[in-house]
């Protein structure tokens, strides 16, 4: 891979986004990351429910692989952000994906 050095009107390429106020939540780097693929996942893909709210369907193993960790650290990550109230997590029938609702932490959120 090439790089260069960025000078004034450089185009970046694509980028994930990642709120500040998750910077200081108290999640591990690994949550962080995987919030902020998450987050580009339903930017590009979501859909939305009946009340018109936005969620994925991002099978385990199409994480793993979208983030190069393994399975397990990814169920780890999930339960993680779940537990910090960063998304929701809709079960769905046996063998279905669940469905994954973003959550957006308020700008004070980065204050506390």
């Amino acid at each position: 891979m090439n790089y260069e050095f960025m000078i004034t009107g450089t185009h970046l390429p694509p980028c994930m986004p990642l709120p500040r106020a998750t910077l200081r939540l108290p999640v591990s780097n690994t949550a962080k990351v995987m919030y902020a693929r998450l987050l580009d996942e339903i930017l590009t893909r979501g859909t939305p429910d009946c009340n018109g709210i936005l969620f994925i369907r991002f099978p385990i193993m199409e994480i793993a692989a979208a983030l190069s960790r393994s399975p397990q650290t990814c169920k780890r990550s999930l339960n993680e952000l779940e537990q910090a109230g960063m998304i929701m997590r809709v079960r769905q029938g046996i063998g279905e994906v669940s469905h994954i609702y973003i959550l957006l932490p308020k700008e004070d959120a980065a204050h506390e």
